[in-house]
């Protein structure tokens, strides 16, 4: 890390630390960066203030436009899906969205690890909303969630669910701590008091907007880099449970990382100017800017969702269909890729009409069948599939 260039920072002090590159096979001595509680208070330029009401305005658009669904429960299962895809694609792990969905019907032994590590995200943002149920946004929550997302991974060690015992930087291992590109605190008392400091500024009752305490909490959190392993992930994840939790989002399916992802440099190197200069407004016109982009491109994506159902039930009406068949494309916006035995299990009928509906369906050029054989076969409904999975904007 090259000090100089966090020396002035008025956001954080530099900590010498010492210790033994294991990876390398040498000592160090370097330093690591400590950021400031954050501010009770923020002053922000005029510019900032006029993005944030509109990134407000935006999300209030986007919870109106769910809640009009006739089940907007339905929207989570994709949204949670796609955003598992991008931010772990943020973090190098790439696994196309048809097959993560199709993972449901497949062994986990014999998923494959990018496929586990997408819906290790999956599972840990569904415990995450159980939770804030009960509880704050606090480390216990938090552990939780990261022992989720890291299980079965590279990132599963032995301090999986517990903060961070060794020091850990951000950059290539080959280059060495002295040429990466950020240092975290150091483990221990540091790290535990920036922890603290985070979890008491993010849950304060105080005149912080929102969507500032989403954005700055942010930073705080990537910054402290409190677990050896899916900070990135979890960081955005909790942005999430914070706009439920405070009632902004019934359900949790405004999705920043599918924006964040094409601009993951500009995204890194806005976190990092915080620290290094203080930048609170780029980044915060930035994270704002991230939320009216994709709150507008829900509202849209639920707009044509809606529309495709609604053609597809007239055209069922039109062909007489009823039962199963009718509640499998009410559906079909959760569930756009389906087997005849989930479609049993989801809508209470046995194996035998529920595989008939789906043929139905297959006539009908609703469904059609991707897996190529004639056992354990899976249906997708393709235009469903390409609304939900098109990239944004």
């Amino acid at each position: 890390m090259d000090i100089r260039l966090f020396a002035e920072s008025p956001v954080g002090r530099l900590q010498p630390i010492t210790g033994h590159d294991t990876y390398l096979g040498r000592d160090y001595n370097h330093f690591a960066f400590v950021p400031t509680a954050l501010p009770g208070s923020v002053g922000l330029e005029p510019l900032t203030m006029k993005l944030m009401s509109e990134a407000e305005r935006a999300v209030g658009r986007l919870d109106a436009a769910a809640s009009r669904l006739p089940n907007p429960s339905l929207l989570v299962r994709p949204a949670l899906y796609r955003e598992a895809v991008s931010t772990s694609a943020l973090e190098g792990t790439y696994a196309p969205f048809q097959e993560v969905l199709e993972a449901d019907f497949i062994e986990e032994r014999k998923r494959s690890a990018e496929v586990r590590e997408v819906r290790n995200y999956v599972e840990a943002a569904e415990r995450g909303l159980q939770l804030i149920q009960e509880k704050p946004i606090c480390l216990n929550v938090i552990a939780e969630l990261q022992t989720i997302i890291v299980r079965g991974t590279r990132g599963d060690g032995f301090d999986a669910g517990q903060l961070r015992s060794g020091q850990v930087y951000i950059g290539e291992r080959a280059l060495g701590i002295e040429r990466s590109r950020f240092v975290p605190p150091p483990a221990g008392d540091e790290l535990r008091d920036g922890v603290s400091s985070w979890e008491k500024w993010i849950n304060s009752d105080d005149h912080t907007p929102l969507l500032v305490k989403a954005a700055l909490g942010h930073y705080q959190f990537e910054t402290l880099h409190p677990f050896s392993d899916g900070n990135g992930r979890l960081g955005r994840l909790i942005v999430t449970l914070q706009l439920v939790d405070a009632g902004a989002l019934q359900y949790p399916v405004l999705n920043l990382s599918p924006w964040f992802e094409p601009r993951k440099e500009r995204y890194k190197d806005l976190l990092l100017a915080v620290s290094q200069r203080g930048e609170y407004d780029e980044w915060l016109q930035f994270f704002f800017s991230a939320i009216c982009a994709q709150a507008d491109d829900a509202v849209a994506r639920i707009d044509e969702l809606m529309a495709v159902r609604a053609e597809f039930l007239e055209l069922l009406r039109a062909d007489k269909a009823k039962g199963v068949v009718l509640a499998i494309v009410e559906d079909l916006i959760g569930y756009p890729v389906i087997t005849p035995s989930q479609a049993a299990a989801l809508h209470q009928v046995t194996y035998p009409p529920a595989a008939k509906a789906i043929e139905r369906l297959v006539q009908l050029e609703i469904l059609r069948e991707v897996t190529g054989r004639s056992y354990g076969r899976v249906f997708a409904c393709e235009r469903v599939m390409r609304i939900v999975e098109r990239p944004g904007s």
